[in-house]
């Protein structure tokens, strides 16, 4: 059985852990009243906040801009705002996948871990659950359920499957392109690639 995490940081090179901090994820899980599962705080630990292969983007609880938390907030509030009346069946993400209801930043709710500049959103599905799943919405209506790890999904989005639903993939060939977020508005991104070997 293939370990995910290991894979994709295999993909990703070293890991940074510049703005590791235990307390800033006790913290953000206090505040949601969620835990965010083991492998998506040991990427995010790893290496954010940083954006890969030009279009992903991950945040850090930790930092004041890219903040984790502060993203995470920002787009439930922005998703709850949604009207999810008289949707097509095929859109409505109820009746494909079976939720009772479509709440974001609850328990039971759909909560925002990634996103990319093309519109598309990853959310946590069930986060408390023994089993969490991902839930992808492609930016424009369209959702793909993916029932694995954050690490698995990361992994196979940079091996470039369609991992925001059908024609999503963003594959680059050669190493995985990193960009480090700026933390002040006169630094610079900083980009850099993952090792050779790692694809």
């Amino acid at each position: 059985m293939t370990d995910y995490l290991a894979a994709a940081m295999a993909m990703l090179g070293p890991a940074q852990n510049r703005y590791a901090d235990p307390a800033a994820w006790d913290q953000l899980h206090a505040e949601l009243d969620i835990r965010l599962p083991t492998d998506y705080q040991t990427l995010v630990d790893a290496y954010a906040p940083i954006q890969l292969n030009g279009h992903l983007y991950l945040h850090h609880p930790s930092t004041e801009r890219w903040n984790l938390g502060q993203d995470i907030r920002d787009t439930v509030r922005a998703w709850s705002e949604v009207s999810w009346d008289g949707l097509d069946p095929d859109e409505d993400p109820r009746l494909l996948f079976g939720l009772t209801e479509l709440s974001f930043g609850t328990r039971d709710g759909l909560w925002p871990i990634a996103g990319t500049d093309r519109g598309e959103t990853i959310f946590l599905v069930a986060a408390n659950a023994t089993a969490p799943w991902l839930l992808a919405e492609d930016g424009e209506g369209g959702w793909a359920r993916y029932d694995m790890s954050f690490a698995e999904w990361l992994y196979r989005y940079l091996i470039g499957e369609d991992m925001a639903g059908p024609n999503t993939s963003a594959f680059y060939p050669g190493p995985v392109q990193l960009r480090r977020l700026p933390m002040t508005t006169d630094e610079r991104q900083e980009p850099w690639s993952g090792p050779d070997g790692g694809m």
